[in-house]
């Protein structure tokens, strides 16, 4: 089992960066793909990115390919997302999750373990 902490949301200007933290906990960390998700206001949630257990590859929505960066530091038991060139409608709640298997998969029912959630507001 492992527990998942995010933190490093808030609020920024439209443009702006953002680098989202998750800290893991319990289990050994690499033996978990990991992912990050949201959830905007009144929508369900949704896949942001992915990365293999291995950290060897990434995979990303299309709303934020080429702005984000999915990454992990295992010494720190730590995933991050970095965020640029943020917009208005990146603002939800960003939730990092972990799955025992070797890759990250854009579904959330696909993830073992959740975090609480971080608040991301973008203001235009």
């Amino acid at each position: 089992q492992v527990q998942l902490v995010e933190s490093g949301g808030g609020l920024v200007q439209a443009g702006g960066s953002l680098r989202l933290s998750c800290a893991a906990s319990g289990r050994s960390f690499s033996s978990y793909a990991m992912g990050w998700f949201r959830q905007a206001p009144g929508k369900e949630r949704e896949f942001v990115a992915g990365l293999r257990r291995s950290g060897g590859s990434t995979i990303y929505a299309d709303s934020v390919k080429g702005r984000s960066t999915i990454s992990k530091d295992n010494a720190k038991n730590t995933v991050y997302l970095q965020m640029n060139s943020l917009k208005p409608e990146d603002t939800a709640v960003y939730y990092c999750a972990a799955r025992s298997g070797l890759r990250p998969v854009p579904d959330n029912g696909g993830y073992d373990y959740w975090g609480q959630g971080t608040q991301v507001t973008v203001s235009s």
